[in-house]
């Protein structure tokens, strides 16, 4: 296989030459290609079979020690001005992007195989989905590119058929964590990474892509390119809506995109059409539609269990490639939240001591598996219209101050909603519980370009679209006194989201409050759960003088892009600022 389409060609012949491999082989996305990918990696060792009787097509991979997370001190936005990736990024500029990384691609290729891999972020036949090309002399990555993308041969035709691609060029390198750089050159749409092999830095169709350089082209091109899961919603009658969410880490998301409807609720269905990302393009109806990206997962896997996320624990049974996790002695793969099994073999590949307390599957092992294997997939995840957003949900970990949920007043007041995201750090975490860090629309590490003009991009729709959705904010970690949970969570957040969807369709009732409009008395059915009325007070309560402290940290953080904070977002801080009094 090779391509007519020549910028492609003459691309590939250079990097060919930059990384001297032994050969080159053009990915076409089949089944046998993808089983002769995974069986030569079985011989080399780069992938060991799990127990084919209870884990079927499952295999472990074990990345180095020091390659086991992204690396966001090591990756940069690179453009000719520094304040056009804004202080929310690590800057170079394109020249000496290269110059640092160039080098490091000397000869990285010889004696393995350079694989070109061509990709579609979307279904294939959306005009919403973006194609890039990705070259890597990693088997592993192509793997799970096969999982993650539509790619090969039918990639390849609509990038001959359009001539637009992304160019990402990656290799393992030397492992080096000295030499490990990921590099995002956002006007030339390309993507450089060195020295690792995990997912986020090696996977570029991922957060490299589908985030930093898509963030980019959305704001040229006039779409949003978000860190959301996209959840679809039907009721009994038959009703359906469809929410775009974005959480910050350890918020909850792949739980709230795999919500399984709680025994109160039967008759409701819940459908994953996304867990992680978002792309949103005004429709002709003046609304704004999104598709899902990705093909796969490649979620965390330590706390996944039937009581934490069900479908996520009965889709990785099978035809999984697990990262970093134990195993047990009858080679099942392990992870701390499962429920059975022993693990005898941690992540290192080391036998398990008794006086061994580290966890035995990394923090930050994964899973990598095709998303139709979600019992709640949703059949529209291959539409290639995507599907209408009914509501856009920010969601933080607060202990007080933000209630259970509340509605934005309007657009600016829920693009402020959003670029206020915040969660308070554990003790486990970093050492002191409540520190605030700020993570506007859960995109710190992932928007391509200065949160200032973000921020204005966002303000925009407002023009753009003529029926936006509704903006709401959730908080399903308000605690009591004791420090209990004062929320039930999980399942029973479908009750919040009715509220969510019926507030779109004029059917809920609400009261204005300085921060939003918040549930009236009575508006959340709270039947059949054994919570108490006072708790629920205290969970839609606003406290007008812990929202004055807050409303200055976020004029303080908005602040910090000077110039470029938009005076509509100033003009939305200020109106909650005038209504608290």
């Amino acid at each position: 296989m090779s391509t007519s389409n020549k910028a492609l060609a003459t691309w590939v012949s250079e990097v060919a030459a930059l990384t001297q491999p032994d050969n080159i082989v053009w990915c076409d996305g089949s089944t046998e290609e993808y089983d002769r990918l995974i069986k030569e990696m079985c011989e080399t060792g780069i992938l060991d079979p799990l127990n084919s009787e209870t884990y079927p097509d499952c295999y472990l991979h074990l990345s180095s020690p020091s390659d086991v997370a992204r690396v966001e001190h090591l990756t940069f936005v690179c453009t000719d001005e520094k304040e056009d990736a804004g202080p929310n990024n690590n800057w170079m500029a394109p020249a000496d992007g290269h110059a640092k990384v160039d080098p490091l691609f000397d000869g990285c290729m010889k004696g393995r195989t350079m694989y070109v891999i061509p990709y579609c972020m979307g279904p294939i036949a959306s005009p919403l989905a973006r194609c890039g090309v990705e070259i890597t002399d990693s088997p592993y990555v192509v793997a799970n590119m096969h999982i993650m993308t539509r790619m090969g041969s039918a990639a390849l035709a609509r990038i001959e058929k359009s001539g637009k691609f992304v160019r990402g060029l990656h290799s393992t390198g030397d492992l080096d964590p000295e030499r490990r750089f990921v590099m995002h050159f956002p006007h030339e749409l390309s993507i450089k990474s060195i020295g690792s092999g995990y997912g986020g830095n090696a996977l570029l169709g991922k957060k490299c892509h589908a985030l930093r350089i898509a963030s980019y082209q959305a704001r040229t091109e006039g779409w949003l390119a978000e860190h959301m899961l996209i959840v679809g919603l039907e009721s009994p009658e038959g009703e359906k809506h469809y929410i775009a969410a974005a959480f910050p880490s350890a918020c909850g998301k792949t739980n709230l995109a795999m919500l399984i409807p709680p025994e109160s609720h039967k008759g409701w269905k819940i459908w994953t059409v996304g867990d992680d990302i978002a792309w949103m393009h005004v429709g002709d109806d003046g609304q704004l539609w999104a598709i899902n990206p990705e093909a796969g997962y490649f979620g965390v896997v330590p706390g996944t269990s039937p009581n934490t996320n069900k479908n996520a624990y009965d889709m990785i049974e099978s035809g999984t490639i697990f990262t970093n996790v134990a195993t047990t002695a009858n080679n099942e793969p392990w992870w701390e939240g499962r429920p059975d099994g022993t693990p005898t073999t941690n992540w290192k590949g080391e036998a398990i001591t008794p006086d061994n307390k580290a966890p035995a599957a990394h923090p930050n092992s994964r899973f990598t598996v095709s998303a139709k294997k979600n019992p709640c997939y949703a059949e529209e995840s291959e539409d290639p219209r995507g599907v209408p957003i009914s509501a856009i949900v920010f969601g933080g970990r607060r202990r007080e101050l933000a209630p259970l949920v509340y509605q934005a007043k309007n657009w600016a007041h829920g693009v402020l909603m959003g670029a206020s995201v915040a969660s308070e750090t554990t003790a486990a975490a970093i050492g002191q519980v409540g520190v605030v860090r700020r993570d506007s629309m859960a995109m710190k590490p992932f928007c391509g370009y200065n949160f200032g003009d973000y921020w204005d991009h966002w303000l925009s729709f407002e023009q753009r679209a003529d029926k936006l959705p509704g903006m709401f904010h959730v908080n399903w970690f308000r605690r009591d006194a004791d420090g209990g949970f004062m929320w039930p969570g999980f399942g029973e957040n479908l009750r919040v989201l009715r509220w969510i969807i019926d507030r779109c369709e004029g059917r809920a009732e609400a009261r204005e409050t300085p921060i939003g409009y918040l549930p009236a008395p009575g508006a959340i059915d709270t039947d059949d759960l054994d919570i108490d009325p006072a708790v629920m007070d205290k969970l839609l309560a606003v406290d007008n003088e812990q929202w004055k402290t807050e409303m200055d940290s976020v004029e303080e953080y908005i602040g910090k892009f000077g110039d470029r904070t938009p005076e509509g977002l100033k003009a939305a801080h200020q109106k909650v600022v005038a209504a608290l009094g």
